[in-house]
């Protein structure tokens, strides 16, 4: 399916990039924490809609 060569690039390219994303968030976490205080509310009303909508679909079907 893969050959080796394709294998170990692609673990590679995963960590290397999992690594600079891990670099990037931590330098901006101080901004993260100023700019979007309270945006956790938002993600758990969305959430909360998307289970609403699936119970309804589930409850009526």
């Amino acid at each position: 399916m893969f050959s080796n060569g394709q294998l170990i690039f692609g673990i590679l390219f995963a960590l290397v990039f999992a690594v600079f994303i891990f670099l990037a968030y931590k330098k901006d976490f101080k901004l993260h924490r100023k700019y979007y205080r309270g945006s956790i509310w938002i993600l758990i009303a969305f959430i909360g809609f998307i289970l609403m909508i699936a119970a309804i679909k589930f409850i009526f079907v």
